[in-house]
């Protein structure tokens, strides 16, 4: 059974996404079951800070040893920050996803869109 911390949110496409913060910053990253099912992640392509970024949209590539997929944003928004520790250990993903191997920070465009994400208990029915 996949690690669903039942404090994020979740997209359909297997992405966690933290609650915004004060000043409405969220931080996400790809979930376990994602990262499992990719296998060993060797590289991380994810926009810049100050890249605006489209809900949905692909805004970057997970590579494995298997397969390469798209990120998509998991809501609208202005990078604040990326996860420079995965340009050097991409394998930080599969170790921590929900850590240590998190991708972006985006400062949202709509605080309130934050609420038309997945709880833990739906995405579990998902990807149970």
């Amino acid at each position: 059974m996949s690690n669903i911390p039942a404090d994020l949110s979740y997209t359909a496409e297997h992405e966690w996404v933290t609650a915004p913060t004060a000043d409405g910053v969220i931080r996400f990253g790809i979930t376990d079951f994602a990262q499992d099912a990719l296998g060993d992640v060797v590289y991380v392509q994810m926009p810049e800070a100050g890249t605006k970024i489209v809900a949905a949209d692909v805004v970057g590539e997970v590579e494995s040893t298997k397969s390469v997929s798209d990120i998509y944003a998991p809501l609208a928004g202005e990078v604040v920050g990326r996860n420079e520790a995965l340009d050097a250990d991409p394998s930080l993903i599969n170790s921590d996803p929900y850590g240590e191997g998190w991708l972006v920070e985006v400062r949202l465009e709509d605080v309130a869109s934050y609420a038309t994400l997945l709880g833990a208990g739906e995405y579990e029915q998902q990807v149970g």
